[in-house]
C-alpha cells in the first residue's frame, strides 16, 4: 500500500512551501488509495512550541488535508530511537563518540586551514581509548568509506553521491534526543512509509538516511524531492513575495479551495488546466508531472484564482464567511439589507472575502465621504436637484424598486438638462460615501427608501449654496 507522510517541525507557522509539500503527499496517497500520515518532528527543543503545533494542525484542517493517522510526535518516541541506536552499536554499525565540542571545533578549524572540507574525522570510530570520565557520548553511524549512494528520485531522476563526501553523522545526541536524519529514518521505517515526498532542500539528507537504513538492513522507501518555490523576481520565496503563514491567507480572505488549486499548480501541471476541483487533482496527480525547476509564486495569479472561486461559491456560504468580518467593523447585518442580496451584487467585483466585507460595509454603516470627494462632486448647481430628488423619493412607497429609482433620476436629469452621471455621482457619494459602487439604482433599492432619504438628508448641508 502507498503510504506517504507530512512531517513539519513546529518551529513556526505552516508556510506556503510546507503546505505545497503536504498537498503533494496527500494527493499522491489519495490518488492511489493509500494512507497519508501526519508527524510532528518536535525534537528541536529550543524552537518547537505548542503554538506552532496548533497552527500546523489548524492550517491542515482549513486546507482540508485530512490525514489517516496521527498526528504523531517524535518526543514521545525517544525510547524507540534509543533502542534502534543501541542495536546499530551492537551490530558494529555505529559507535560511541566522546569528542567534546571544543575538540570538534578545533578539528574543523584545522581542516579549513588545510583547505579541506570540514567533517568529523572518525577519531572514536575504532578507538581503544578509555572513555573520559563523566562525559556523555553521542552515537555516530559508521558511514562507509568507499562506494556510492545511488537512488532514483521520482522527480529529479538518478542521483549518485560518493560516500567519501559524507562523514559519521550523529544519530543520538548526548541528551538522548535523536538528530533529524536519524529520527526521520526510524519514524518512516516504523510507519511503513512507501514514498517520501518532500522539498528538494532535503536532497543532501537522503544519502545519509539511506546509509542508516542499509545499516539496519531495512528496505528503502522511494524518494521524490519537489522543487523549491521562488518569488517572481527569481529570489527565494520570502514574506515580501507572499511566504506568510497559511492561516494568514485565510485571514486575508482567501478560500481554501483556491489556495489548494494554486499550490497544486506550483511545480505540477495537467496539460493546460488552470482551474480544477480537489477531485480532479486527486484523479490527475502524478509525480512524473512534477517539474524539476523551481516554481514561481505569483500573488496576482492567486488572487485571480480566488476571484474565480468566489464567483462560483454558494451565496449562503459567502454570507457565512463575510458576516463575522462585517461584525468586526461594527455592522449589524440584521438591521440592514438582506446580506445575501448584497453578496450577489458585490462578489463579481472583488477578489477576496475581506474585499467583499469592505465593499459591503457601506450597506450597514453610514460612511462619510472624504473632503476631497465632497469638494469634487458636491457642487452648488446640483444642490436643488438633490433636494428635488429627496422630495421625489419621499413620494415613493410601495413601488421602491430599481426601475422606479432609475426612472426618477433620469426624469430629473432630463428636466434640468443634465447628463445622468452629473446627478448619479454626487448621489452615490451622498448615500455611500464612495465613488465606486454597483449601479446606484441597485444600491438604493437594497438600502430602502427610508435609509436612502435619511442618508441624503444627512449630507445635503455639505453642498455649497452658491
Amino acid at each position: 500500500m502507498i503510504r506517504t507522510r507530512f512531517a513539519p517541525s513546529p518551529t513556526g507557522y505552516l508556510h506556503i512551501g510546507g503546505a505545497r509539500t503536504a498537498l503533494f503527499s496527500w494527493a499522491y496517497a489519495r490518488k492511489h488509495g493509500g494512507k497519508f500520515i501526519l508527524r510532528i518532528e518536535d525534537t528541536d527543543l529550543e524552537r518547537s512550541t505548542m503554538l506552532s503545533t496548533q497552527a500546523i494542525l489548524d492550517s491542515m484542517a482549513w486546507l482540508g488535508l485530512d490525514y489517516d493517522e496521527g498526528p504523531f510526535y517524535q518526543m514521545q518516541q525517544l525510547a524507540r530511537y534509543h533502542e534502534a541506536a543501541e542495536l546499530l552499536v551492537r551490530l558494529g554499525k555505529a559507535y560511541y563518540c566522546y569528542a567534546s565540542k571544543d575538540e570538534l571545533d578545533t578539528m574543523r578549524e584545522q581542516q579549513r586551514a588545510a583547505g579541506l572540507k570540514p567533517k568529523y574525522d572518525g577519531r572514536w570510530r575504532d578507538s581503544n581509548q578509555t572513555p573520559p570520565a563523566g562525559v556523555k557520548p553521542v552515537i555516530r553511524l559508521k558511514n562507509p568509506y568507499s562506494g556510492d549512494v545511488a537512488f532514483n528520485d521520482l522527480v529529479k531522476g538518478p542521483i549518485i553521491i560518493a560516500n567519501s563526501e559524507l562523514d559519521d553523522l550523529v544519530l543520538l545526541r548526548a541528551d538522548g534526543v535523536p538528530t533529524y536524519n536519524f529520527g526521520v529514518v526510524i519514524d518512516d521505517l516504523d510507519m511503513n512509509i512507501s514514498h517520501v515526498i518532500r522539498g528538494d532542500d532535503h536532497v543532501n539528507n537522503t544519502p545519509r538516511q539511506i546509509n542508516i537504513l542499509k545499516a539496519l538492513g531495512e528496505p528503502l522507501p522511494q524518494y521524490a524531492h519537489v522543487p523549491i518555490i521562488m518569488g517572481t523576481d527569481g529570489e527565494r520565496l520570502s514574506k515580501r513575495h507572499g511566504a506568510v503563514s497559511v492561516m494568514q491567507y485565510r485571514d486575508d480572505g482567501y478560500l481554501p479551495e483556491a489556495l489548494i488549486n494554486y499550490l497544486a499548480r506550483l511545480g505540477w501541471s495537467h496539460g493546460d488546466e488552470e482551474i480544477f476541483s480537489r477531485e480532479q487533482l486527486i484523479n490527475w496527480f502524478d509525480l512524473a508531472s512534477v517539474n524539476c525547476s523551481p516554481a514561481k509564486f505569483n500573488s496576482e495569479k492567486l488572487r485571480w484564482i480566488n476571484q474565480h472561486y468566489l464567483k462560483t461559491t454558494a451565496d449562503d456560504l459567502l454570507v457565512e464567511l463575510v458576516t463575522p468580518l462585517l461584525e468586526k467593523k461594527g455592522c449589524n447585518v440584521t438591521t440592514g439589507p438582506d446580506l445575501q442580496k448584497v453578496v450577489i451584487i458585490l462578489k463579481e467585483r472583488v477578489s477576496t472575502i475581506t474585499e467583499l466585507a469592505d465593499k459591503a460595509t457601506l450597506f450597514y454603516l453610514r460612511l462619510k465621504p472624504s473632503r476631497e470627494t465632497v469638494t469634487q462632486y458636491f457642487r452648488a448647481e446640483v444642490k436643488p436637484v438633490m433636494n428635488e430628488l429627496i422630495a421625489k423619493f419621499s413620494q415613493i412607497s410601495l413601488e421602491w424598486d430599481r426601475q422606479m429609482i432609475h426612472d426618477e433620476i433620469k426624469n430629473i436629469a432630463t428636466a434640468h438638462n443634465m447628463k445622468l452621471p452629473k446627478i448619479a455621482m454626487p448621489l452615490r457619494v451622498m448615500v455611500t460615501g464612495e465613488t465606486k459602487t454597483p449601479s446606484i439604482d441597485l444600491v438604493l433599492e437594497l438600502l430602502g427608501s427610508t435609509e436612502t432619504i435619511a442618508r441624503m438628508n444627512s449630507q445635503i448641508s455639505n453642498f455649497p449654496t452658491s
